[in-house]
């Protein structure tokens, strides 16, 4: 089958285009499912406004990806250190002013255009951006604690520590895959088990100075999912229990399209918990092929970091990969009852505007990568 006018126009690597359209597409189908309620609650009834914002909330991101795919992966070396730049007071701003909701401040309001703005999207990119660009750039000091390690270390402990009021596992996320990125980087062990251990103190440090001083935040949400997910007497968390009634009702093949009973009862089902109302919909099979999807996605990536001559796209890429799939897992692990409940969306699956925008960001940056191997005749594009 002729597909030049793909080779033309979509340019990387060709089982992560159609990897992400499979995914956009179960993204419509199980959003327009799962806002049923939002629509009679805020939109008197009209299901279709959510489809439609939704859809164009994707199709921005596909254009968003499409451009970072054009860019030469070494102009985001370039960018990383004005995006940190942006990013941190944006952090400490959101901290101080943003809106509150569920006593998280996540969002900046853009005044104006009146759009909600969740920063720490903005700060995970910035963040692996920075320390692929300053892996790649130090190698030949890479083992130096002043020079190399002491920089990384400070900017990842900052940032995280940033998002970390507002949003644990966020930090969480993004702080193991920075980790990830040292240990591929060659930096030495023990600076990185100083890494951890700080931020374990780091953590220890806040959550005792928020109990002495009274501050609350969070920490009482974070303790009570923790008891709700390791609660013996079968009450559990309700969230978590109305997912598994999903996922139980789903067998094999599932309800078909549409068909979920759940979506009236679980809480945020086209967000933190689209996953199982996948699997009520499409079964066990549904669930299974978005696993593959990713990692399909994430092993995809992995192999164009490894085949990669250069330092930097090889940092670029699997710290893109690293932070996509382990929040999709997370997100997946929650909905099965596998992990406390985080409150992290379905990358490219679940309702959003920063956090699907920012995702195709980072898809767009692989495709990059792969798009300047294929260019030296490296990994080719699967034929279609």
């Amino acid at each position: 089958m002729n597909m030049n006018w793909l080779d033309n126009y979509f340019k990387g690597d060709r089982v992560i285009w159609l990897t992400v359209m499979l995914l956009s597409i179960f993204s419509i189908l199980a959003v327009y499912s799962s806002t049923g309620s939002l629509a009679y609650k805020y939109q008197s009834g009209n299901t279709e406004y959510y489809l439609f914002k939704h859809a164009f909330i994707l199709m921005f991101g596909f254009g968003l990806m499409y451009f970072a795919h054009l860019l030469k992966y070494t102009i985001y070396a370039r960018f990383s250190k004005i995006a940190i730049i942006i990013a941190i007071p944006l952090l400490v701003l959101t901290l101080a002013t943003g809106t509150n909701l569920n006593e998280a401040s996540r969002w900046l309001t853009l005044p104006i255009v009146n759009l909600s703005f969740q920063t720490s999207d903005l700060a995970k990119l910035a963040l692996i951006l920075f320390v692929a660009r300053m892996l790649s750039k130090k190698q030949d000091n890479i083992k130096d604690f002043k020079t190399t390690f002491l920089p990384i270390m400070g900017t990842v402990m900052i940032t995280c520590g940033l998002i970390l009021p507002a949003n644990f596992s966020t930090a969480a996320v993004l702080f193991a895959t920075c980790v990830i990125l040292m240990v591929i980087g060659r930096i030495r062990i023990k600076y990185i088990m100083m890494l951890m251990g700080s931020g374990v103190v780091a953590f220890a440090l806040f959550i005792g100075i928020a109990k002495l001083s009274g501050y609350e935040g969070r920490i009482n949400t974070w303790e009570k999912r923790i008891e709700s997910f390791t609660n013996d007497d079968g009450e559990g968390n309700y969230q978590s229990q109305q997912a598994k009634i999903a996922i139980a009702s789903g067998e094999l093949f599932g309800k078909g399209p549409g068909n979920s009973s759940q979506r009236n009862f679980l809480p945020h089902p086209y967000s933190d918990f689209i996953y199982a109302i996948i699997i009520e919909e499409y079964g066990l099979f549904g669930g299974a092929l978005i696993v593959i999807l990713y990692l399909i996605l994430f092993f995809r990536a992995i192999k164009i970091a490894q085949n990669s001559p250069r330092a930097f796209a090889t940092f670029l890429a699997v710290g893109c990969a690293f932070s996509l799939t382990f929040q999709a897992m997370i997100n997946m692990a929650v909905a099965v009852n596998l992990f406390p409940v985080t409150g992290q969306p379905l990358p490219m699956l679940s309702m959003g505007g920063t956090s699907i925008w920012f995702t195709s960001i980072a898809i767009g940056i692989i495709l990059s990568v792969s798009r300047d191997y294929e260019k030296e005749g490296g990994l080719k594009p699967v034929e279609v």
